[in-house]
C-alpha cells in the first residue's frame, strides 16, 4: 500500500517560500495571482494491506515525525499497490 502524505502551513502562519514563489512567478508574467502557499508531498510505501492499520500507522509517522504540529497541517491519502 502507498501512502500520500501532503503536510500544509496552518493559516495565520507566515509562509516566506511562498510569498518568494507569488513574487517569483509575478516577475515572471503571471498574473491574477492572490496567494501562493508552499508544502510538501511524502510517499511511503508500506507492507501493510489493512487500510486502517495503514492509516494508523502513517498517522503516528506524521505526528512523532513529518508534520510539525505547532504550525502544520497533514492530510493522509492511501492507494493500493
Amino acid at each position: 500500500m502507498k501512502a500520500l502524505v501532503k503536510v500544509t502551513l496552518k493559516n495565520g502562519v507566515l509562509d516566506p517560500q511562498g510569498k518568494a514563489i507569488h513574487q517569483a512567478l509575478g516577475s515572471l508574467g503571471f498574473d491574477g495571482i492572490d496567494q501562493v502557499r508552499q508544502g510538501k508531498l511524502i510517499e511511503i510505501d508500506l507492507n501493510e494491506n489493512d487500510e486502517a492499520k495503514a492509516h494508523a500507522q502513517v498517522e503516528k509517522m506524521c505526528e512523532k515525525l513529518l508534520a510539525n504540529m505547532v504550525i502544520e497541517n497533514y492530510s493522509i491519502e492511501l492507494e493500493a499497490s
